[in-house]
């Protein structure tokens, strides 16, 4: 595991829920929970973890606050290239809450106030998880023609965009790039199409300078009044994105990443039918997950630059 030091403190037990705030909750995701501010929202990552659409009962102490400056490192990036909701005060607006609420410093983000758009943009540049299972039954990453023979994990040619509908709740499902079009209209279909492959160029880049190599990755928009287009949500973290190391990558199987698919292939080796009440996470499980986002976070942010 790397070695260097984190810039900001990780707390001693997890945040499952946040108290205490004058301001509305307006929304509660599996791991956010958003905040009217009047002017904008506040959106702070806890530390719970879902696995398979289900929240378990246990935490991961400072995940919450992982996930949020892997995402703050890769908008002030992702700046050169597109709009993106953190206001424009963002960093003073911070350390003022800070002040009176020091336990969601370091795990919120204010954004803001943006209509989302209703898909995902998914980027992928290798064959994995569902694309590798679409390939195998089709021969086609969707609706995307692939050369034959390709296996598990094998670089795409090029970066192929896959968008996903977006659902308040169960599984997000593919849909195609010309339905997508319809949905949202041809010309922001094409707008968004074109900045998700820039930014999953911008992450390839990085990625490449930490040693890893990001698989696929997801993002998503939004519009102001005006109908202006924004980045939004969380961007390039391991909740968001499969990343593997360089090092020992082979296609032919599935790769080591930096995300939450410890849970899952625990969860996995279990008789439990995905459903409520999850399983119990043994302490090792939940200290190997940690491990790993702290890992993502040192590799990509830390050592990266050195």
């Amino acid at each position: 595991m790397n070695s260097a030091p984190l810039p900001f403190p990780l707390p001693s037990k997890p945040l499952l829920k946040v108290e205490g705030l004058s301001y509305p909750l307006v929304a509660s995701g599996k791991v956010r929970e958003v905040f009217d501010m009047g002017d904008a929202l506040l959106m702070v990552a806890t530390d719970r973890v879902s696995a398979f659409d289900v929240i378990m009962n246990e935490g991961l102490a400072g995940k919450g606050v992982l996930l949020t400056q892997i995402s703050l490192y890769w908008f002030a990036r992702a700046g050169a290239i597109t709009r993106h909701h953190l206001v424009d005060d963002h960093a003073a607006r911070i350390v003022e809450l800070g002040r009176a609420h020091p336990e969601l410093e370091h795990r919120s983000m204010i954004v803001k106030k943006l209509q989302p758009l209703p898909i995902e943009a998914v980027v992928r540049g290798y064959l994995s998880g569902s694309g590798w299972k679409a390939y195998q039954q089709t021969g086609k990453l969707f609706e995307y023609n692939l050369p034959a023979g390709l296996q598990d994990s094998s670089q795409l040619p090029q970066p192929l965009f896959t968008p996903t509908t977006k659902v308040a709740s169960g599984h997000d499902m593919p849909i195609d790039c010309v339905d997508a079009g319809q949905l949202i209209g041809a010309d922001l279909f094409q707008r968004v199409h074109d900045l998700s492959i820039d930014l999953y160029k911008m992450g390839v880049e990085r990625a490449k300078a930490a040693h890893l190599i990001l698989a696929d990755t997801k993002f998503e928009f939004g519009l102001d009044d005006a109908g202006e287009l924004y980045l939004i949500d969380e961007i390039l973290t391991p909740d968001s994105s499969r990343y593997w190391p360089r090092e020992g990558y082979a296609p032919g199987g599935a790769q080591p990443s930096f995300d939450k698919q410890f849970v899952r292939d625990y969860l996995e080796s279990l008789e439990w039918d995905k459903t409520p009440p999850p399983p119990q996470l043994p302490e090792t499980v939940l200290a190997g997950t940690l491990e790993r986002y702290i890992e993502a976070y040192t590799t990509l942010v830390v050592e990266a630059d050195g």
